[in-house]
């Protein structure tokens, strides 16, 4: 039986010292009726020497020549919303390209919605590049939170009718600190479609120039994503018809953001 087409949807920018390796572990994958898509997004180091390296690798690369927006989470929603656009596979893999696909990743993953069709969302757990070590999750999780733990955007796989609808929902012009693993994680999780499973299939590199690089535990600009995080969430809650109860965290985020 032919296995469903699945697609791997990669967002670049100036990550020309991890982009070859990225696409060679995506290509090595033993799950193999997979397409790849490529959002280079107006890089300016050797990213496009590189993606021309696999043209006959039936790799779509999208060279966006002007980026949208002055917003880097704004800018990789956008790009990862073109490559869906053009994606063909059930299975929407997202992975951001400094980090890399263990070789079982996709076939382990693409057994997990093949024998559970209710299925929507998932993430796997990732570890840290060179150090070995996993990230470890916050198990703090509850209604009104709106952190119930979750990995980098590497991490998450989803059903393609599921992300269309989230990007109905996705507020595409707002909220410039607020990064798509989290709108999507928030997403799933007021959807009751949140999961995550503890096995480590994703290897995240730390880029020190990447965006959340941007975003040091209680610096400014983190509490401004909290924020954000929060107003986002109250709005897809509006949208879906259920009821925002403040929490001391939310209390604490705004005033914060009020005095910032």
């Amino acid at each position: 039986m032919r296995k469903n087409l699945v697609s791997i949807l990669i967002t670049n920018y100036n990550k020309a010292k991890f982009l070859k390796k990225n696409i060679e572990h995506c290509l090595n994958q033993t799950y193999k009726n997979i397409e790849i898509l490529v959002f280079d997004d107006s890089s300016t180091d050797t990213s496009h020497k590189i993606l021309k390296q696999f043209r006959n690798k039936k790799i779509s690369v999208i060279y966006n020549k002007k980026k949208k927006y002055n917003s880097g989470p704004l800018n990789q929603l956008y790009g990862i919303n073109n490559l869906f656009k053009k994606s063909k596979g059930k299975i929407i893999f997202l992975l951001d390209s400094d980090d890399f696909f263990l070789k079982k990743k996709v076939n382990y993953i693409s057994k997990l919605f093949e024998n559970n069709k209710n299925l929507n969302f998932v993430q796997d757990t990732a570890f840290i590049n060179k150090q070995k070590k996993k990230i470890e999750l916050n198990k703090k999780d509850h209604s009104v939170s709106i952190w119930p733990s979750f990995n980098p955007t590497s991490c998450i796989a989803i059903k393609k009718e599921f992300l269309k609808y989230f990007f109905e929902f996705s507020e595409m012009n707002k909220f410039p600190n607020l990064e798509i693993d989290a709108r999507l994680c928030i997403y799933a999780f007021l959807k009751n479609e949140f999961k995550i499973i503890n096995k480590s299939l994703t290897v995240y590199n730390h880029d020190h120039f990447g965006i959340t690089s941007n975003y040091r535990k209680f610096s400014k600009n983190w509490w401004k994503k909290r924020y954000e995080a929060y107003n986002y969430m109250k709005i897809l809650m509006k949208k879906m018809k259920i009821k925002f109860k403040p929490s001391v965290d939310y209390y604490v985020t705004k005033v914060f953001n009020i005095f910032i």
